[in-house]
């Protein structure tokens, strides 16, 4: 989309920044992770909102976190760059960024390369965070690999969903 009207894009990066932090309260815990909404919200932010004001929404989300709004799955503050799943909130950001490069004209490959993104900055995060308490495998099984079809689900559903709602953006 093209930025003609800032404000309405401001809004809507808060708007989306506001979802994310829903997502988060919509899980199912599993081991040090969970399975949540955040990242179809991130989709959605990209897809809807292009590249920088997509990539914009979550960098709100997470810096009102980081500032100690109980926006995450487990709270918020500045203590939260220490638990091992924050790899993935600052995945979001670059994620929503791919998305909205690529996803007007690409969509299914931009969200399936967001998610690629998102593993990419959060499993090495993960991992070190752990502290060697996983093997790389371990870390690629709980990290990922149990995770993917519910994000590919996600995928679909923000695929889904976004096609029905641009136009009324």
């Amino acid at each position: 989309m093209k930025n003609r009207n800032p404000l309405k894009f401001l809004l809507l990066s808060a708007v989306f920044a506001a979802l994310t932090a829903m997502g988060a309260f919509l899980r199912i815990p599993v081991g040090h992770s969970s399975f949540s909404l955040q990242f179809f919200f991130t989709c959605m932010a990209g897809l809807l909102l292009g590249p920088y004001w997509g990539a914009a929404s979550q960098l709100i989300y997470v810096l009102l976190g980081l500032l100690g709004l109980p926006v995450f799955t487990e709270g918020g503050g500045l203590m939260y760059v220490f638990k091992p799943t924050f790899g993935f909130l600052l995945g979001l950001i670059p994620a929503a960024f791919v998305i909205g490069l690529l996803g007007r004209k690409k969509r299914l490959p931009a969200l399936l390369l967001g998610l690629a993104v998102l593993y990419t900055v959060g499993l090495p995060y993960l991992h070190f965070a752990l502290d060697g308490a996983f093997r790389p495998w371990q870390t690629l099984l709980y990290g990922c690999l149990i995770f993917l079809p519910f994000d590919f689900l996600k995928l679909l559903g923000a695929g889904y969903l976004s096609r029905r709602l641009e136009k009324h953006l």
